[in-house]
């Protein structure tokens, strides 16, 4: 897979490294000749350039690129990219990294943003994720299929405390997609069981989220 990166700082160098440690092909982007570290990443191929200009993007040949990836430190530029990139190049998948909590009812598929990634939210996420049972907690969004990976950990009083997957009647537009317990992922085989304590992750619609929390955890969601 071929991947352009705008934007060459930390987050970005991080990024590349990963991909690159999982075989993809790299392209770091930046504008900055400060930003321009190839020692740091030497495995990439870098492009000074100004990702913002539909002449640097077809310089970097973004029509053969499978992702995008906006990752600068100002908004406004990551969503230039991500339009670009969309509408100018076809790019299959875009995600755009999102600075300012404020900004990010802009991220979705008008500014050809396939994927947001908010930090604060991440984080915030995560620790609702530690600590809350019976309730959905979004982890994720896909802008593209107006869909969310969402994780609701099973309370003990749940109806479906011991139920097979097969028997559990589920909402329409939601997918379980692994069930989490004691630090092993399962894959939800129709014959297991759910067990109270059980992280369920579930690829769900937004308007079937309150639908799950009422069937798994109808005591607390009246």
């Amino acid at each position: 897979m071929r991947v352009a990166i705008a934007g060459a700082g930390a987050v970005g160098r991080s990024v590349a490294t990963e991909l690159l440690e999982n075989g993809h092909e790299v392209l770091l982007i930046d504008k900055n000749p400060r930003a321009i570290k190839a020692a740091t990443v030497p495995a990439a191929e870098w492009l000074l350039a100004d990702a913002c200009e539909l002449s640097s993007l077809d310089e970097a040949g973004l029509q053969r690129c499978d992702v995008v990836i906006a990752s600068t430190g100002d908004d406004k530029a990551n969503l230039v990219i991500s339009l670009l990139a969309k509408t100018e190049f076809a790019v299959p998948r875009t995600v755009a990294r999102v600075n300012h909590p404020s900004n990010e009812w802009l991220f979705n598929e008008s500014w050809g943003v396939d994927i947001s990634v908010s930090t604060p939210r991440i984080m915030s996420a995560l620790v609702e994720e530690a600590v809350t049972v019976g309730d959905v907690v979004r982890l994720f969004t896909f802008r593209q299929n107006e869909a969310n990976m969402v994780e609701l950990t099973l309370p003990d009083d749940s109806p479906y405390v011991g139920s097979q997957i097969q028997d559990v009647p589920w909402p329409g537009d939601t997918s379980l997609v692994a069930v989490l317990r004691d630090g092993h992922v399962h894959t939800p085989d129709p014959d297991a069981t759910i067990e109270a304590h059980d992280e369920l992750l579930f690829v769900a619609t937004t308007a079937a989220e309150d639908d799950l929390e009422r069937l798994l955890a109808p005591t607390e969601h009246h």
